[in-house]
């Protein structure tokens, strides 16, 4: 090293040292302010990434409960994170204390996308199928993304329609992308979003969909009658109208498309997906589709279509859909809640702001609710009698004030959906049942389906 070149060389590593320096005692100074629960021991800046698998964060956190008990403390880059898993913790804090534990948590990908704006402010046809091998991934997504358009749009798309193949598409991409690994380090160190990535595909996904829905917006601008409105836009146009000179109201052009986004993106991809793992797992397990269709054909028969009120009447149905949801384990960590004041939990203290994850696999897989919770077993959710037995601990739309929204009409979309396929149609693998992997090919925000073919037979 030249020596003219070694007061530079030193200034940068002073520079560096210092800065770190500051940057871990600002993350100190954060976690003395409480008494967070222990858990592994952090590095300054990057925290726990390097005991964490980004492939599986769910899994790794499943062994680190192991270590530390039900509620410990994890550190995604510099921010410290309550983990709470197991039945007992999570109800302690999401429904007994249902209040001081509903704060909105910071997930960085998703708050880029909101920008503070969307739902957070709010509260088939497929009897054209063939006996030809197929993707189920779009016909499964047509269905819920009509009953979201007919609200919002007031008409429905034509299934040949190329701009709703489009929508459909960028909405199963971007629930791939968030689930990759890029994107959990994204969350764990915002500042990657000025780096190259699949970040930026997933905006520019979104961007497109955007584009979209200013587009129908416009047209509902040009045919509003404030007197006679048909749906969504035009509700929610005439409020803007009304409190146009108010600078503080949520009713804006930018919190409209957001919320037709959100509310397009939550009420169609956790249904299709939940559906199209579904079908994977009939297939691997041909009696459980068979009994479902005996079922189908003892209460419905085939002169009529599925009703609501038919679900009573079919519990080994609704445990095939429970067993579904509780298996596929859509959401392994869900997304991220605060406390809204300082919270006395146990015998730990979280700072008003603390973030909270929630481990729903430790709720879904809890060996002594669910003997043998690897296994794909209706059973799960029947009594000895054969009647459909409730768990607490099936949560998986989580609980709470956070609870989704949507999820009675996510129910009843996967109820009459199912019954309505196999009433119509026997599902025939292309392999042999036992050869099908129905292992998830992502796992992050979301478990990931592989994809698959199958042919549909008619009954």
């Amino acid at each position: 090293l030249h020596l003219r070149s070694l007061p530079m060389a030193l200034f940068i590593v002073l520079v560096v040292c210092l800065s770190c320096l500051i940057l871990f005692s600002l993350w100190n100074r954060r976690h003395a302010k409480g008494k967070l629960p222990p858990g592994p021991t952090p590095l300054p800046i990057i925290g726990n990434i390097l005991q964490l698998d980004i492939k599986d964060i769910a899994k790794s956190l499943s062994i680190l409960a192991k270590d530390y008990g039900p509620v410990f403390t994890v550190h995604f880059g510099m921010k410290p994170t309550v983990v709470l898993c197991g039945y007992e913790a999570v109800k302690e804090a999401l429904i007994d204390r249902a209040e001081e534990f509903s704060g909105r948590g910071s997930y960085p990908v998703i708050d880029h996308i909101f920008q503070g704006l969307g739902m957070i402010v709010f509260w088939g046809n497929v009897l054209g199928l063939i006996r030809s091998p197929c993707d189920p991934t779009f016909l499964l997504s047509c269905v819920p993304c009509n009953v979201i358009v007919s609200v919002i749009f007031r008409n429905r798309f034509d299934y040949g329609d190329e701009k709703f193949h489009s929508l459909i598409h960028y909405f199963h991409e971007n629930f791939r992308l968030v689930s990759t690994p890029w994107i959990q380090l994204y969350n764990f160190f915002p500042s990657l979003h000025y780096f190259p990535g699949s970040h930026n595909e997933l905006f520019k996904n979104i961007a497109n969909q955007k584009k979209f829905i200013m587009e129908k917006v416009k047209e509902h601008q040009e045919s509003l009658d404030i007197n006679n409105p048909q749906d969504f836009i035009d509700y929610f146009l005439i409020k803007m109208e009304k409190e146009k000179h108010n600078k503080q109201s949520d009713f804006t052009m930018d919190n409209l498309i957001i919320t037709i986004w959100d509310l397009f993106s939550a009420g169609t991809e956790t249904t299709s997906t939940t559906m199209k793992y579904g079908l994977l797992l009939l297939l691997k397990h041909p009696e459980v589709s068979a009994k479902v269709q005996e079922e189908i054909e003892r209460v419905i028969g085939r002169d009529r279509s599925p009703c609501m009120q038919d679900r009573s009447r079919m519990p080994y149905t609704d445990a095939v859909l429970h067993e579904i949801q509780r298996y596929i384990n859509l959401l392994p960590i869900n997304l991220p809640h605060t406390v809204t004041q300082d919270v006395k939990f146990r015998e730990y203290i979280f700072p008003k702001g603390t973030e909270i994850m929630v481990s729903l696999t430790s709720l879904l897989y809890d060996e002594k609710e669910f003997p043998n919770p690897q296994k794909f077993d209706p059973g799960h959710f029947l009594d000895e009698s054969g009647n459909f037995k409730k768990s607490d601990h099936f949560m998986a739309f989580s609980a709470g004030k956070r609870v989704c929204v949507g999820e009675g009409l996510a129910r009843m979309e996967l109820f009459l959906i199912l019954t309505s396929i196999l009433q119509h149609f026997t599902l025939k693998p292309l392999i042999d049942p036992k050869d099908i992997d129905t292992t998830p090919s992502t796992i992050g925000l979301g478990s990931i389906p592989p994809s698959y073919e199958l042919c549909f037979i008619p009954v």
